[in-house]
């Protein structure tokens, strides 16, 4: 782990996108302004774990679960097969062939 010391208003960088900056500070606790692209989450330790626990969660299916997806979801309609799809499909080398 790497540890730095801070002033008020001071930065820190992480890679080329990130900015951490000392925004206050109150007696034991400091204030951090993050500076982040969209596209990485920023969250405080306690509640990434509560994210984490609960995808996890989420990703477990159980028996009553997976008969209420099957209920959900249903296979659609048998679909047809003609001897058109399967020329068009099969591209040039079949049309060569019947030649």
């Amino acid at each position: 782990m790497l540890v730095l010391s801070r002033h008020r208003d001071e930065t820190i960088m992480i890679g080329d996108e990130i900015e951490i900056t000392v925004v206050d500070i109150r007696g034991d606790k400091v204030r951090l302004g993050i500076a982040a692209p969209s596209n990485i989450a920023v969250h405080r330790k306690e509640v990434y774990r509560e994210i984490t626990a609960e995808n996890a969660r989420a990703a477990r299916l159980e028996g009553k679960d997976t008969l209420a997806l099957r209920r959900t979801i249903s296979a659609g309609p048998p679909r047809r097969v003609t001897n058109q799809s399967h020329a068009a499909s099969d591209g040039p080398a079949l049309a060569r062939r019947a030649s």
